[in-house]
């Protein structure tokens, strides 16, 4: 057993959030998009209650980063598009979408659970800030190895069904989030073949008409 803390993140902790990114994100994950430390200043001013960090026994194991917007159908849905890549200068305070940037656990701690302890924290944010919904693109790692049989929508469906499993959306699906769309060159990413999958979990707690 270990203790576990989930806190906000700041200022001090910018080095080991770089750190964390370069464990999380090795080649072929491309370098230039782990995070900077303009990034993460932004991060921790413009949306300080999207900007979440793991902590056990003094160590950033974990990290999970969102800016808030009300994304319309019509945008360009890649990852850098939606996320000023990754800057979140477009953040709006009231739109009325939870957008996730970012999500990693260092590899020695992916067994404890963390990264759906993230998720869970930002859920309650999106709760909390009467948002409709958390959204945001999974990368889908498993399809380049069967993408010569299946497109990205069938790829999806058979992770969906159960009859494969991805390691990101898996994931997701697990934690209660569901794919709604694929959006083509999502990220440069080769083991998705720069695909990715929106997966939404809608606030339970918010009247709809």
């Amino acid at each position: 057993m270990q203790e576990v803390s989930i806190r906000n993140y700041g200022r001090g902790d910018f080095a080991n959030l770089i750190a964390l990114q370069v464990q999380c994100f090795p080649p072929p994950f491309p370098s230039e998009l782990w995070w900077n430390e303009e990034q993460l200043s932004e991060h921790a001013t413009r949306f300080p209650e999207g900007a979440l960090c793991a902590v056990i026994e003094g160590r950033i194991v974990g990290s999970m980063t969102a800016l808030r917007r009300t994304i319309r159908v019509d945008e360009p849905q890649d990852w850098a598009s939606v996320t000023d890549e990754g800057y979140i200068r477009n953040h709006e305070p009231n739109g009325d979408t939870i957008y996730v940037v970012d999500l990693c656990v260092a590899p020695e701690y992916r067994k404890l659970g963390l990264g759906k302890w993230l998720m869970q924290s930002m859920y309650e944010t999106v709760v909390h800030l009467g948002c409709s919904r958390l959204l945001g693109g999974g990368r889908m790692p498993g399809y380049g190895a069967v993408s010569d049989k299946l497109t990205p929508q069938q790829y999806i469906n058979q992770v969906t069904e159960g009859h494969l499993r991805d390691p990101v959306i898996s994931f997701m699906l697990n934690c209660g989030r569901l794919p709604i769309g694929i959006v083509a060159h999502y990220l440069e990413d080769e083991q998705s073949e720069h695909f990715g999958a929106l997966m939404e979990w809608k606030n339970p707690f918010l009247a709809r008409s």
